[in-house]
């Protein structure tokens, strides 16, 4: 297969295609080894963001605070996710995009290798919002540069085996951090997500086209997203609709251990199952997406707002718990639709768009367990954070039939 950069993967606009510029391939580059560099970035990344929250009893006493205290710790990596992206996409315009992962990759080894010898708290805040800094950039740079190896039609499934590597993180990578935090330090998990940052680096920079930026790429250019509705309806969708999903796992171990009165030991494979919907979903949604990608966001809306709708009844037996865990993991699909959508409605500011799709995907992972929380200090329980869950989902696919009008209206005859 030839690697070519299409035009930012958005042939929507002619002028924008007579500009775009090739990616210059390194010599025997395969789609399947760029495809595998990407995803174990996303590995990376998914074992630090996930396996970080596993750690907290254990370095939170380390670092001399309590374990309240050391949520913040959490906090900081996503503030720097959130700022990050943005930050970089609009800033780096210019660089290619092979330097510009391998960049991110070295980055982001750093923070976590940092984070392993934090001395204080303080120290690990700054590092571990480090960390975040390089996250969505990655993801959204690594999507363009997956969408740009195949054909337009299967677009959506390539970013999907980048984001694969996150999901399989949550199964394999996060217990394996998690065992190794218990067995000789919390400090190694995080060296290990440092070592596989930079052989990620390294097989990216073997592997991955160059990619140099289209003609007139600029960080102007770029912000030039920010005018533009369709990007911001994308977002929010996301920012809300996958928010559900959130306001369940958050809280799934201690539902898990109050309400269906499992074994502490269930906990590691109950999340396991959730994991395992995620990566299911994300498979499955963007097949579906490469073929009708705005029906496939609907649909992905009303499946997660259903299969949360059983959550608050099936927290009372294992048995009925762990299928619907799977189902509302299944939901994770969303956010590999979201992302190709982006690369339809950003037109020339392609980088800057991609990269907030996670910033606003970190919003979901503040604001669903935010609600769920005020939920449960008013007394509804922890099965009711399902029905929050439910809420945000249907608040999602409210704003995904807005975008859907305006796609529509804009289509309409005399209308540009």
């Amino acid at each position: 297969m030839t690697l070519i950069d299409l035009p930012d993967t958005t042939p929507l606009d002619a002028e924008a295609a007579a500009t775009a510029a090739p990616a210059v391939a390194a010599p025997g580059a395969r789609p399947g080894l760029v495809l595998l560099a990407l995803a174990m970035g996303g590995f990376a990344i998914g074992t630090t963001e996930f396996a970080a929250m596993s750690l907290l009893p254990a370095f939170a006493p380390d670092l001399g605070i309590d374990d309240p205290t050391a949520g913040h710790v959490i906090s900081a990596y996503a503030l720097g996710v959130v700022i990050g992206a943005p930050v970089i996409a609009v800033l780096a315009a210019t660089i290619a995009r092979r330097t510009l992962l391998v960049g991110l990759m070295v980055l982001f080894a750093l923070g976590n290798g940092l984070s392993a010898l934090a001395p204080t708290y303080g120290w690990m805040l700054t590092f571990r919002f480090l960390a975040g800094l390089p996250h969505g950039a990655y993801f959204g740079v690594a999507a363009l540069v997956a969408a740009s190896l195949v054909p337009r039609e299967r677009r959506t499934q390539a970013v999907s085996r980048v984001i694969l590597g996150l999901t399989i993180a949550t199964v394999v990578g996060v217990p394996l951090a998690n065992g190794i935090g218990q067995l000789v330090g919390w400090r190694w998990s995080f060296g290990l997500v440092a070592v596989l940052a930079l052989l990620t680096a390294a097989m990216v920079r073997l592997h991955a086209p160059l990619g140099p930026p289209s003609a007139g790429a600029s960080p102007l250019r770029e912000l030039g997203a920010l005018r533009r509705g369709q990007v911001w309806l994308t977002l929010a969708t996301g920012a809300i609709g996958f928010g559900g999903l959130f306001s369940v796992y958050t809280y799934l171990a201690s539902t898990l251990l109050d309400v269906t009165h499992a074994a502490p030991v269930a906990i590691p494979a109950v999340l396991a199952v959730f994991g395992l919907g995620m990566t299911a979903g994300n498979l499955v949604c963007a097949w579906a997406a490469d073929r009708a990608q705005m029906p496939a966001a609907g649909a992905t809306l009303v499946w997660s707002a259903l299969a949360l709708a059983l959550y608050p009844a099936a927290t009372a037996s294992l048995w009925t718990l762990v299928p619907t865990v799977f189902l509302i993991g299944c939901g994770c699909g969303l956010a590999t639709i979201l992302q190709t959508r982006l690369m339809d409605v950003a037109e020339d500011a392609q980088t800057l768009a991609a990269a907030l799709n996670h910033s606003a995907f970190n919003v979901a992972n503040a604001l669903g367990p935010w609600l769920a929380g005020l939920a449960l200090t008013a007394g509804f329980g922890l099965p009711a954070t399902g029905w929050v869950g439910v809420a945000l989902a249907l608040g999602g696919l409210v704003i995904w039939a807005i975008s859907l009008i305006v796609d529509r209206c804009a289509s309409l005859p005399g209308r540009a």
